[in-house]
């Protein structure tokens, strides 16, 4: 899902996790007893149209380095536009709703807070900021999630990675200089009804 994306995918993407997040719910009722707690913790976007803003740029940077290596040829056009990341990201309001209409659990607590892309504060006006280092460690933390997929999707012979990432860290750093770096990540803790 890019803020790009068709109105369908949104809505695909969206009952998809609606069927997940309610047969996790499901079966973790099954499993505790009543008053038992669970809490999670998980990424989330701050609005409620996942079209208005990029709360997810850490994957748009990707898709762009995805897509400059098919324009050098590197990688094919079809294969780009045919690999997706199996990823959503709710807001508050949906998953809360999902959980009220599961109906195992209650909802006992909530928080929501921005989780640094990287361990710095990255700004301008930070004089031991370091773009460069930040980006890094962004690249690794990107590459953690998606080189599996990368790989499975177009082939090792023609996915090098460490191409990928030395790209995709050039680009981080470019946007970490313009931009804060945060990920919207939500805290609820659930009680076994």
């Amino acid at each position: 899902m890019a803020t790009t994306s068709p109105r369908e995918v949104f809505e695909a993407y969206g009952k998809q996790y609606q069927r997940d997040f309610s047969k996790f719910l499901s079966l973790r009722g099954e499993e505790m007893v009543s008053g038992g707690r669970m809490v999670l913790s998980f990424a989330g976007r701050t609005v409620e149209d996942p079209s208005s803003i990029d709360d997810n740029a850490y994957f748009t940077i990707l898709s762009q380095t995805l897509h400059e290596m098919v324009v050098e040829g590197i990688i094919k056009k079809d294969d780009l536009y045919s690999f997706n990341v199996p990823m959503y990201t709710p807001c508050q309001r949906e998953a809360e709703a999902i959980i009220m209409n599961e109906g195992s659990f209650e909802l006992w607590k909530k928080d929501v807070f921005l989780l640094r892309w990287d361990a710095h504060g990255n700004t301008t006006h930070d004089p031991f900021f370091d773009e460069k280092q930040s980006a890094k460690l962004v690249a690794n933390r990107v590459r953690a999630l998606t080189e599996p997929m990368l790989v499975s999707h177009f082939g090792s012979n023609c996915m090098n990675c460490d191409v990928v990432f030395e790209r995709y860290s050039k680009k981080a750093a470019e946007y970490l200089l313009k931009h804060k770096s945060s990920c919207y990540t939500m805290v609820i803790s659930l009680r076994r009804k």
